[in-house]
């Protein structure tokens, strides 16, 4: 993996291998959910960033982020991060990291992207891994997709918030890449000083927060047996299963009974005021948990 080398694509050859690598590591079989070359030529003409990973002369992985607004304020939006599956186990972490340093150098304080809230793994990746931070829920954001990882239920997401030159996400990056990726602007630093980092509880709160939904075992996958959408405490769990792709895939009615009800304990749980700010990963359980504290 060291050998892989990150640089940013510019060409029109490049661009249409990132169209190929859509395809492959999504396996979308409709034209209208890959975004294509000339879409690609104008956003990175007025600023789009579009990085490649590349073994040799081949493209193996990429990140692809658009300009954006939120709140009067410029930042990224970052529609797409991929890797060819023989090459994952680190080289997303790399691209999100040269995301990072390229919108640093360019001011940016902002990147927000999507991600299925079922998909245990993506979650560890985007809060522990890189820090992230999320109280927005999008109901079936990007509509029916064709995609072979995404078929079956609604296209619900979470709304990833990385302030990337907060304290919190620097100290969950590799101390030594974030040093080097933050010095590429040093003024982020002293903003980020001034901004609220994301809330860090201490351990015993963390350990005594309940758990909103009770689930268990039925059969070959895990089900919900009870939802509390009344707790108060400061701190409260959501629990997803790991495995939920094969779920769509072979048991179908199950996945769009948890889709359903992860939107109602979210959504919930967001309009009073609490926002996603961890996610634990217990991979020998079969489960992972959303820590979700009260804003005030």
């Amino acid at each position: 993996m060291t050998d892989i080398r990150i640089r940013h694509l510019t060409t029109i050859d490049e661009f249409r291998q990132v169209v190929a690598l859509e395809q492959a590591i999504w396996g979308y079989t409709d034209l209208g959910d890959i975004v294509t070359v000339p879409v690609f030529i104008f956003t990175v003409k007025r600023g789009a960033t579009l990085i490649g990973a590349f073994d040799e002369d081949r493209m193996v992985g990429f990140a692809y982020a658009v300009v954006g607004m939120k709140d009067g304020q410029p930042m990224l939006w970052s529609h797409m991060t991929g890797v060819l599956p023989e090459y994952r186990g680190g080289l997303g972490y790399r691209l999100k990291l040269a995301q990072r340093t390229r919108a640093l150098s360019q001011g940016y304080e902002l990147i927000e992207w999507t991600f299925d809230p079922m998909q245990a793994m993506n979650a560890h990746f985007n809060f522990a891994k890189l820090g992230g931070v999320v109280e927005e829920y999008a109901e079936n954001f990007y509509g029916e997709s064709t995609s072979a990882l995404h078929r079956g239920t609604p296209t619900d997401r979470l709304i990833v918030s990385w302030r990337i030159g907060e304290p919190h996400v620097v100290r969950r990056l590799d101390p030594t890449i974030a040093e080097a990726s933050t010095s590429a602007k040093a003024a982020v630093d002293e903003t980020a000083g001034k901004q609220t980092s994301a809330p860090r509880a201490v351990s015993h709160e963390v350990g005594e927060a309940p758990v909103v939904n009770v689930t268990a075992m039925d059969g070959d996958w895990r089900e919900v047996r009870r939802i509390d959408l009344a707790v108060d405490e400061r701190r409260v769990w959501i629990e997803i299963p790991t495995g939920f792709t094969q779920m769509q895939q072979l048991a179908p009615d199950r996945a769009l009974q948890w889709r359903l009800q992860a939107r109602q304990m979210f959504q919930a749980y967001f309009a009073r005021g609490y926002r996603a700010v961890d996610f634990v990963l217990q991979r020998d359980a079969g489960i992972g948990r959303y820590l979700l504290a009260r804003k005030d």
